[in-house]
């Protein structure tokens, strides 16, 4: 027979941990560090000099927690190692105000650093862009990326060249800017123009024919259409004219490191740059007639680590060359340089990109580490993709792309509706 009603509480946040305070009558709110007492954090932090690694033993012991260091590292050696710091956020937040009082140039930024990671894990990105009168509140709901895809050969299936005459501009032109209204009304909230497939595998287009693609249909829903236009490429020619039609975003699959033009092109329009984490390399593809292709034998030291530090040094590209920090956003790259198991954890850790203190952009649909999970093909992919979309925006997606708008819209209405606060 059970004495009590005993559960183990699932918080989702600090609000959560309040909300249950008050219920048993505690003080009418609790303090922001009985808060943090209740919060625990595992933090990592790489290549650490062996002497400010002890230090940051001796000190988070010394508040309760934990240091994980390396076997081999005692108090005589000298060198770099990674270290695992466990610890409520209470305990975390004083062991930044214990590395500050060192007054060394390099234990302040660790201390800053610290504490930005702590608010950013637990809050996530907050502020707002606005694109073309339309407003994108951080962190309010998420916001819809339709896709349309002005190719023959589309991963998905769905490129508008697949099933018109590739003779019939009028037709293409006409048909795209239709699907494009569809997407609208099914919930898009921004419309992602591409004219070159992305697909492992694929072969590349000219930059000629890839602009003779999207350009028409552009101008021809700017024309047509108020929402924000983005455009997918990673030629700054391309991007440049594609902005003059009137797109409003680049998107730029290579995360500016294909054309050196490109950083210097959104810096000077002041556009918003989608910056995403790419290591596709055409011999890791392999192809199955049904399931489409996929990534083999691609290699990361840490993935979360290096998806992570390569998109930092992206985003520092960016910054360096003059773009505003409020213009970009962040790509993990769900199927760009991946294996299946790798994207696999790169979505369920996605919430470790929040530390990067950008808008997270997440594009898994019917990608093929949902078709080789599941054996399907892509048609076939939009509950798989539902499930990778409900995960990713728990895990702190801002933005989704998807192929699927009416279906994905609602699932992430049902997902902010669970999971956000109002």
């Amino acid at each position: 027979m059970r004495l009590y009603n005993l559960r183990v509480l699932q918080l989702q946040d600090l609000d959560d941990l309040r909300r249950e305070a008050q219920k048993i009558d505690a003080a009418l709110a609790l303090s922001r560090d009985q808060i943090a007492k209740g919060a625990f954090r595992a933090i990592k932090i790489e290549r650490v000099a062996f002497r400010v690694a002890r230090f940051l033993y001796q000190e988070l012991m010394l508040e309760g927690g934990e240091v994980v260091l390396p076997v081999r590292m005692d108090d005589r050696a000298t060198g770099a190692a990674d270290v695992l710091l466990l610890g409520t956020r209470y305990q975390l937040q004083h062991l930044a105000v214990r590395v500050r009082t060192q007054s060394e140039s390099e234990l302040d930024t660790l201390a800053d650093d610290l504490e930005r990671a702590l608010e950013l894990f637990d809050d996530g990105v907050r502020g707002a862009l606005t694109i073309r009168g339309a407003r994108f509140e951080w962190g309010a709901r998420t916001y819809v990326m339709g896709i349309v895809n002005v190719t023959p050969d589309s991963f998905s299936g769905d490129g508008i060249l697949a099933t018109e005459s590739i003779g019939d501009a009028e037709k293409i032109i006409a048909r795209a800017v239709t699907y494009a209204e569809q997407l609208i009304a099914d919930g898009a909230d921004i419309l992602d123009i591409g004219g070159e497939s992305t697909r492992p595998g694929s072969q590349p287009t000219s930059a000629d024919e890839e602009q003779r693609r999207v350009l028409p249909v552009i101008e021809r829903l700017r024309a047509r259409v108020s929402v924000p236009i983005s455009i997918d490429t990673y030629r700054a020619e391309t991007a440049r004219r594609a902005l003059d039609a009137g797109a409003d975003i680049v998107n730029d699959v290579w995360g500016l490191r294909m054309d050196e033009g490109m950083k210097h092109l959104v810096a000077q329009r002041g556009v918003p740059v989608v910056i995403t984490h790419n290591r596709s390399k055409p011999k890791d593809a392999v192809q199955l007639e049904r399931l489409g292709g996929r990534y083999v034998g691609v290699e990361y030291q840490d993935l979360l680590a290096d998806v992570i530090r390569e998109l930092h040094a992206q985003v520092e590209l960016a910054l360096d060359a003059g773009v505003a920090p409020e213009k970009i956003i962040v790509d993990p790259g769900i199927g760009f340089g991946k294996t299946v198991e790798q994207n696999l954890e790169l979505v369920r850790r996605l919430g470790e990109l929040r530390v990067l203190g950008y808008p997270i952009l997440f594009g898994p649909s019917r990608k093929g580490f949902i078709g080789y999970t599941l054996d399907l093909p892509p048609d076939q992919r939009v509950e798989g993709t539902a499930a990778a979309i409900a995960l990713g925006i728990e895990r702190g997606a801002d933005i989704v792309r998807v192929h699927d708008v009416k279906q994905m819209a609602r699932v992430a209405k049902m997902t902010d509706a669970l999971i956000r606060k109002r």
